[in-house]
């Protein structure tokens, strides 16, 4: 049905609250990217208005700390740009501390809470190579 693949993988050692947060935080990282994976607004029955959702499903995977290194490794060689969630970042209460933490790590040291991509669906199985559905 898709030709695309919006996949989110978050590293399997993180507490519950951790995955939960990450998860909505990556998510709107894409769709802040890609708006056009955003539909139109829902209405229910009696004609209140909520707001729009991703057009297609949200694949969650789970992956150790050097499997989520890889998928981050892969996502940059293959030129996909990705929304990146590392450590560090627990430890802020804004945007510009995430900003300014990540920007403190590189690829080869980060320490990759969870990563989320939209691509082609092939090019996404190829990157997210190693991670298995979340449980």
């Amino acid at each position: 049905m898709f030709d695309t693949k919006f996949a989110i993988v978050l590293r399997e050692d993180l507490a519950t609250w951790q995955k939960l947060n990450v998860t909505a935080f990556l998510a709107t990282g894409i769709a802040g990217q890609k708006p056009d994976i955003i539909g139109e607004d829902y209405r229910d029955g009696a004609g209140n208005v909520y707001n729009a959702l991703s057009i297609q499903p949200i694949i969650v995977l789970a992956a150790d700390g050097k499997t989520l290194g890889n998928i981050q490794r892969r996502a940059i060689e293959r030129d996909v740009r990705a929304s990146i969630y590392v450590d560090g970042m627990f430890a802020t209460g804004h945007d510009n501390a995430n900003r300014a933490i990540f920007a403190a790590t590189r690829p080869d040291d980060a320490a990759v809470a969870g990563i989320a991509i939209h691509a082609d669906k092939k090019l996404v199985d190829k990157i997210t190579k190693g991670a298995k559905l979340h449980g």
